[in-house]
């Protein structure tokens, strides 16, 4: 993390020229003393990005940026907001937190959170921000989230993984292909906490998901704006139930249904009529 990119002088000019030409910015001479050009032209880029998708930290004076990568990965918003809403107790620990977006938000509904990232850089920027954003109850950890949980003595009361889905430069979504490999470590993540969270990408199949998992009380289907983003596994210490799907949809408004996974079993019947002028191609 450099911190000279954090002097009022280069915030200005990020901020003047957030819709300037990066490549350009990026071949020209270094316009300020230890800053490279790539570094400044990489701070307009993610921020940038960061307009429509993460307007607090786009809006709040003195945001350190990451590589454009982990804008892209991060959570948006409007789907960080509504996972925190299935957080459970006081404290939580995020196993990979990344740029920080959804301890950011988890940390609204629990008293503390522990935010884990293995990049030394990440947690370096993730810690700064935290600070800017005054998310006081945030305590941003360098190290493997796995091996921190086998480390601690504590328990908590939610636990949140979202796997990377990334292996040698190919997108994976089978849980076995991803790192951590959740179904590997699901017995560990019990041991340590009444909830679970588990966020993968929406290819996975679901009926493959319960195959590999246990105790699965709820699934999310989440979708923002006519695109599906992800899927929730809210997994519950003991719970043995008919498992709950929740399909929501974020636009300017939540809007929502659920249904249980035994009611896919019932006996449903097709109208033997012709094809009529359109197909009907649901959000969710």
């Amino acid at each position: 993390m450099n911190e000279n990119i954090l002097n009022d002088e280069v915030q200005k000019y990020i901020h003047e020229h957030i819709n300037a030409d990066v490549n350009k910015i990026a071949l020209a001479k270094p316009l300020f003393k230890n800053i490279s050009s790539a570094e400044l032209a990489g701070q307009i880029a993610a921020k940038k990005k960061s307009i429509h998708k993460l307007p607090t930290w786009f809006k709040t004076e003195n945001i350190y940026y990451p590589a454009l990568l982990s804008i892209e990965q991060c959570s948006s918003e409007p789907t960080a907001q509504y996972k925190a809403n299935l957080a459970r107790g006081k404290s939580l620990v995020d196993l990979t937190s990344g740029f920080g977006v959804d301890s950011f938000f988890f940390a609204k509904k629990s008293d503390h959170v522990y935010s884990c990232e293995i990049n030394e850089e990440l947690a370096s920027i993730s810690t700064h921000n935290a600070k800017v954003l005054g998310a006081e109850n945030i305590e941003v950890l360098a190290t493997d989230g796995i091996e921190f949980l086998k480390n601690t003595a504590q328990n908590f009361g939610t636990i949140y993984i979202d796997p990377a889905r990334r292996n040698q430069s190919n997108k994976v979504f089978k849980l076995k292909d991803c790192t951590p490999d959740v179904t590997e470590h699901l017995d560990l993540f019990l041991s340590k906490a009444e909830r679970i969270i588990i966020k993968t990408a929406p290819l996975l199949d679901i009926s493959a998901g319960l195959t590999e998992l246990k105790n699965v009380n709820e699934i999310h289907i989440v979708s923002v704006k006519n695109e599906c983003k992800e899927l929730l596994w809210v997994i519950d210490k003991g719970f043995k139930g008919d498992t709950k799907i929740v399909c929501a949809t974020l636009n300017d408004t939540l809007k929502s249904f659920e249904f249980y996974l035994s009611d896919l079993k019932l006996e449903t019947t097709i109208a033997k009529t012709e094809p009529k002028g359109y197909l009907y191609e649901p959000d969710v």
